[in-house]
């Protein structure tokens, strides 16, 4: 249904360091409706973690078949715990095939 490509960045301030995530989902032809279907039901979950600053999904205007996700998190932690909470695990599944 997707492909991801990954990349983080990472603030300059203090020791304990935000962690920044971009996402991009390129649906395959036909499954964007449920790619985009499990873009919001990971969106709420994941804005509540308490390592969660702030978690967006886009729609390319140009590809409608092309989303990101960029999420903002406290610390490379928060990430980590983030990837193995069950709505995180379920978004995986659902978007790899």
């Amino acid at each position: 249904m997707a492909s991801r490509s990954w990349s983080a960045g990472r603030s300059t301030g203090g020791p304990d360091l935000e962690l920044f995530i971009f996402a991009r989902f390129h649906a395959r032809p036909g499954k964007q409706d449920a790619l985009a279907e499990a873009l919001r039901d990971v969106l709420a979950p994941s804005s509540e973690e308490p390592g969660c600053l702030g978690i967006y999904a886009f729609r390319s205007i140009r590809d409608p078949q092309l989303f990101y996700i960029h999420s903002r998190w406290k610390d490379e932690a928060a990430f980590e715990i983030h990837s193995g909470l069950p709505h995180t695990i379920r978004f995986v599944e659902r978007v790899e095939p």
